[in-house]
């Protein structure tokens, strides 16, 4: 612990992490939540003080959720700091990754500031990603057409494998 989820938006970080923490009966801890409940809505803060400034906060919600023994959900960007970077290299890290084609249904409502120009910010972004996301994974699951609660037992399947090792 922590185990910790990345992957890039719509991928089913959140969905997905928080059924496994059940399974593993440990906390549950979305980074990008815990922005939100102090610092207000994403998109405002992006308005207000800029993705800069996000990157700023995003930091510090990683830094403090990696000293906890929880399975942890990084907002998409989060893997772009060097520090979050390095704390990853010795962490147990799932790495979920979607195809454009099944991201086009998840991404709707328009809450994700980075994403003005739709699914082509979304490719954009991923494929300045992907390596980084690829680089720091320990596992990695595609999310795209199978259901969430089957990737969430392989997963719990996995670590608890890992653990009687």
């Amino acid at each position: 612990m922590p185990i910790v989820f990345i992957g890039p938006m719509a991928a089913g970080k959140t969905k997905i992490g928080r059924r496994v923490a059940r399974g593993l009966d440990v906390p549950f801890i979305d980074t990008d939540k815990r922005i939100v409940e102090h610092y207000g809505p994403i998109g405002e803060i992006f308005a207000r003080e800029g993705e800069e400034y996000f990157r700023i906060i995003e930091r510090e919600a990683v830094d403090w959720a990696l000293g906890e023994p929880a399975i942890v959900s990084l907002g998409g960007g989060a893997v772009l700091n060097a520090d979050t970077q390095s704390d990853l290299e010795n962490a147990t890290v799932v790495y979920l990754s979607v195809t454009t084609a099944a991201v086009q249904a998840r991404l709707g409502g328009g809450k994700r500031p980075l994403l003005a120009g739709g699914i082509t910010d979304w490719e954009r972004i991923y494929n300045v990603r992907r390596s980084t996301y690829e680089a720091l994974a320990t596992i990695h699951l595609d999310t795209s057409n199978r259901p969430i609660s089957g990737i969430a037992d392989e997963i719990v399947n996995w670590v608890q494998e890992r653990n009687d090792e």
